[in-house]
């Protein structure tokens, strides 16, 4: 997991398979994403393979403390088709950001 503050952006690369065991990892990304006080967080998972419970309830989390900060969670894909489906099936897609396009992420300005 790589972490990268820009200019208004503060960015979060995960990769390959996340689980259970991996959510230490997240939450330590999403308390430096906090800390930076972007207006928003990109976490590109173009490279996970693999997400199951873990990754979603530190998706879920994440998400909630942008809320409540007044901050974007963005999503980079593409996404691999088992996490569109874990996103899909949990009813939880709709309530997030989505992107492709990295300019169109990073670009993104919450206020």
């Amino acid at each position: 997991m790589q972490v990268r503050k820009h200019e208004r952006i503060f960015e979060i690369s995960v990769r390959g398979d996340v689980d259970y065991a991996e959510t230490d990892l997240l939450e330590a990304a999403w308390a430096e994403a906090d800390e930076a006080g972007t207006s928003a967080t990109v976490v590109d998972l173009s490279g996970v393979t693999f997400g199951d419970s873990g990754l979603l309830n530190a998706l879920i989390a994440a998400r909630q403390r942008h809320l409540a900060s007044g901050r974007s969670l963005i999503l980079l894909g593409p996404l691999q088709e088992s996490i569109v489906r874990l996103l899909r099936l949990t009813g939880t897609f709709e309530h997030f950001t989505i992107t492709d396009s990295r300019s169109a992420a990073l670009e993104a300005d919450a206020g």
